[in-house]
């Protein structure tokens, strides 16, 4: 039996990767942020909820006015920045992992009877799926929570299901390209079943695609759920959420503007990581760079 062949050789992937440095520099910083997120409530100096009311508006220590005591100085109600920020990484990060895996879980499993069932349904079912992608992902999400109202449990709802297309459509393209190749059509002459076909012959050659598809979801999730939290339909206060927190903070942005900066950066700096390790990933993975 002709047996398909890996589009991607793993040690071979990861010397593409590591020559790439900007894929390498989004690496280090995103385990940063990982680690920090994990250990965030073991090192966090405060409860991120507790209210310091004679330390109001205090700023960073880098400023004249700073206090070795609030590193990153205090929100308007006197609540320690530093100990929200880890907090919210550790918050902002599961709800995205969460929301990511849920959706791929979901949209993979959908993709793939998609490649197998009648065509009239599989092109049907596709159209929709081009119909949901049509959208920007955040408009979307609001647009959904708008329906079924705002909350966090909402937002995570509304995020699995602008992600779900995706993945759908990653995964039957992928799937369906597999399925007309020599390895596939020898299989099928020899006798495999669909099952036997999509286990042991076409999913190794499509983990790649869906690898990367994966990567660059985590960014986009935890843009909209930041993006959510930020319009008041997902975390709602007093939740030490990013997007939360940087709403929280609008009304001070000219005379406090740490308060709004520091959960900014925390999400610009996550998501641009996250880009340059897809963006490393899908290099790796290229066929046309591992021949």
């Amino acid at each position: 039996m002709i047996k398909p062949m890996v589009s991607a050789n793993q040690k071979a992937a990861w010397v593409i990767f590591r020559h790439n440095k900007g894929a390498m520099i989004g690496l280090i910083v995103l385990c940063f942020i990982l680690i920090m997120a994990l250990i965030g409530p073991w090192i966090a100096p405060y409860d991120p909820a507790h209210q310091f009311n004679t330390s109001i508006l205090v700023p960073p220590i880098w400023n004249d006015a700073g206090n070795f005591q609030y590193f990153f100085g205090t929100d308007d109600l006197g609540r320690d920045m530093l100990s929200r920020l880890l907090y919210g990484a550790r918050l902002s990060l599961q709800l995205t992992f969460m929301v990511v895996l849920i959706a791929a879980f979901i949209g993979i499993v959908i993709g793939a009877a998609a490649a197998f069932i009648n065509p009239t349904l599989r092109s049907l079912l596709m159209r929709i799926m081009d119909l949901l992608l049509s959208f920007p992902s955040l408009l979307l999400a609001i647009a959904i929570v708008a329906i079924i109202g705002p909350g966090l449990p909402n937002a995570i709802y509304a995020v699995v299901i602008v992600l779900v297309p995706q993945f759908v459509r990653i995964t039957q393209s992928s799937i369906s390209e597999e399925l007309n190749k020599d390895y596939v059509m020898a299989a099928k002459l020899d006798g495999a079943k669909r099952l036997r076909l999509l286990t042991h012959h076409v999913w190794p050659n499509i983990i790649p695609a869906l690898i990367v598809q994966l990567t660059f979801s985590f960014s986009t999730a935890l843009l909209d759920i930041a993006a959510l939290g930020f319009l008041g339909l997902g975390a709602q206060p007093p939740m030490a959420e990013w997007g939360t927190m940087l709403s929280e903070s609008r009304a001070f942005i000219q005379f406090a503007p740490w308060t709004m900066t520091l959960p900014g950066l925390a999400i610009f700096l996550t998501v641009l990581s996250i880009n340059l390790v897809g963006d490393g990933v899908r290099d790796a993975l290229d066929p046309r760079l591992n021949r």
